[in-house]
């Protein structure tokens, strides 16, 4: 009888050591993340097109309060926040316009860029508006330029934010792929075409991030976070086709943001 009692007041002890060792950690974690300085940099995927609710300031570019960096940055209250990320933006725009926030304290970054240097709306369009085989030719295009011309692009990119933010954490965000195959969509483009968007959409990926691993970066990828909510799913986090919207069309709703991009860079940052 006595043993057992030791023992299970030992096991108790344990457990209560485990529990404060748990709490001292968060409160760790919660202090390590009000001393982060954040820039979020990139393209519509990062500032939030799609998801409503736009800082008014942000003019074109789009930036809402439902992007994953605004609702990162609300819940984690870092001691500085940069949002510059901007609609439309492809890797120029980004070293051209979007770097003045970091610097030498800048501890964490996040980006999505390289599916408009990529042709992501034009691949769209013709698939919307043209037929099959011009299409699956459009996508042909855009995975060629993926092959030749992307890489340096994100290098460029790449290395811009190393030189300014040398200790800086860099996340690079993915795309979702678009379409659920087989699903509940009985209009619009054939399965064929679906399957190539889809599969453009993991091409960018991979070439991402392999440029973001050379760079020492880490790759966070979304796709798997998005299966089950694509278009033509019966929960899509994306917009389909939206002829009183164009803009939001194929992006993320706030669902997907929240659902999707904010705890995948959670557990990447």
């Amino acid at each position: 009888m006595k043993l057992s009692r030791i023992a299970a007041l030992s096991s108790s002890l344990l457990l209560a050591a485990a529990l404060a060792l748990t709490g001292a950690g968060a409160a760790q974690a919660v202090g390590q993340a009000q001393s982060l300085d954040y820039v979020a940099l990139g393209d519509s995927y990062s500032s939030g097109v799609g998801a409503g609710s736009y800082d008014s300031g942000s003019g074109s570019c789009k930036r809402s309060t439902r992007a994953y960096p605004a609702l990162w940055a609300a819940a984690n209250s870092p001691s500085t926040f940069a949002f510059t990320a901007c609609s439309g933006a492809r890797t120029g725009d980004v070293t051209g316009s979007q770097l003045a926030p970091l610097g030498a304290a800048t501890d964490l970054v996040s980006i999505s860029v390289g599916g408009n240097d990529a042709g992501f709306a034009d691949v769209m369009t013709t698939c919307v508006l043209q037929s099959e085989s011009a299409c699956l030719s459009r996508i042909a295009t855009a995975r060629g330029y993926v092959d030749t011309t992307l890489p340096g692009k994100l290098d460029s990119v790449y290395s811009a934010i190393s030189a300014k933010a040398p200790s800086a954490r860099v996340v690079v965000l993915g795309y979702p792929r678009f379409y659920k195959l087989g699903g509940g969509c009985i209009a619009g483009l054939s399965e064929k075409e679906r399957t190539a968007i889809n599969g453009a959409s993991d091409y960018l990926n991979a070439a991402t991030a392999k440029r973001a691993a050379d760079h020492g970066y880490t790759f966070a990828t979304v796709a798997p976070a998005f299966t089950g909510h694509e278009i033509c799913s019966g929960s899509p986090w994306l917009h389909s086709l939206n002829l009183g919207n164009i803009g939001e069309s194929y992006h993320p709703k706030a669902a997907g943001q929240s659902g999707g991009y904010l705890p995948v860079f959670t557990a990447a940052a």
